[in-house]
């Protein structure tokens, strides 16, 4: 689509949806390619009512979830742009864009969710959020995206022999693409909502992701193998456009900052919460769960991919850093 027809589109949509909100002074778009329900989801409802009782009512957040705004690569553009005010997308999608977006998204970056946490919350974090800002963004706050796993329609994958050949989506992100291929698979970049059917109908062998989007998307219906290798533990990012950003008093864009941050814990109580509950569902389903792998040699095969994308000195010290903390 056209980017003038997808602003049409989108405009048209906001819109229609907006009365509800009419009492507001200032109304923020927010966007989500995940349903309704969904952890990021309600966290960034929570935002919103923290916003608006922390403006006295002046401000509020209408969250459109489901991709209704369209899907991750369009609306970071239309938030560059300033039709979306507010954002919740992954950091793959901007790899190709923000250099030190690649660093948290490196496979096997992080040792656990709780390295993850102690990493994105801390100086570290707030350095790959001011990235943002020169790419029309304003960085507010990081997600859970849980650990990634790669799933299947065609047979359990217990090692590196497993994948040769096999086709996965993945994130439109170089990154990405090059870690699959480090393993011996064929990466296909494809938007999230695309999956479903690409794998029914054999375009592609299966995808990665972490057991509430492996649940939510339906993906388990049709993928029914999922091995716990854990690549990735990715961070999402909720952004601003700056353009929206730049029209705020410094009252209210401390006000942003402050109902963001104090959406996190939120968040992440209701990540964890639906994680367990999105395991139990899938494997009540029949989805078959490989747990007896060998993680070494996919580490290993990771080297090249480092190799490619930690080139600046910046860089290599932004992961010294990772390493070092506790």
């Amino acid at each position: 689509m056209k980017k003038q027809t997808l602003i049409a589109a989108l405009l048209a949509t906001v819109a229609s949806t907006g009365m509800a909100f009419a009492e507001c002074e200032v109304t923020l778009k927010s966007s989500d390619t995940h349903p309704d329900g969904y952890p990021t989801v309600e966290a960034v409802k929570f935002m919103g009512d923290e916003l608006k009782a922390g403006t006295g009512g002046r401000m509020c957040v209408e969250v459109f979830h489901s991709a209704q705004l369209g899907e991750e690569k369009d609306t970071i553009e239309q938030t560059q742009f300033g039709v979306i005010d507010l954002n919740r997308v992954s950091l793959g999608p901007f790899n190709n864009i923000i250099p030190e977006t690649q660093i948290p998204s490196l496979p096997y970056i992080f040792r656990s969710v709780e390295h993850m946490h102690n990493v994105m919350d801390g100086p570290i974090g707030e350095e790959i959020l001011a990235a943002f800002e020169a790419h029309d963004l304003v960085g507010l706050a990081f997600y859970d995206g849980g650990s990634r796993s790669f799933y299947n329609s065609q047979k359990p994958i217990r090692s590196m022999e497993d994948l040769k050949g096999m086709k996965f989506r993945v994130m439109q992100s170089d990154l990405f693409v090059d870690m699959v291929s480090a393993v011996g698979a064929n990466a296909t970049p494809m938007p999230y909502g695309e999956v479903y059917s690409s794998i029914q109908t054999g375009v592609i062998d299966g995808a990665e992701n972490n057991w509430p989007s492996y649940d939510s998307s339906g993906h388990f219906e049709v993928a029914k193998y999922y091995t716990l290798d854990q690549h990735l533990i990715v961070p999402e990012v909720l952004v601003m456009s700056k353009k929206t950003w730049d029209g705020l008093s410094a009252e209210d864009q401390a006000a942003v900052r402050k109902a963001a941050k104090d959406s996190v814990p939120v968040m992440r109580d209701l990540w964890a919460a639906r994680e367990k509950e999105s395991e139990a569902k899938v494997i009540a389903a029949g989805a078959e769960v490989i747990t007896d792998i060998d993680k070494t040699p996919f580490i290993e095969a990771m080297v090249p991919v480092y190799e490619k994308y930690v080139t600046s000195d910046k860089l290599k010290d932004m992961v010294a850093r990772i390493q070092a903390t506790e």
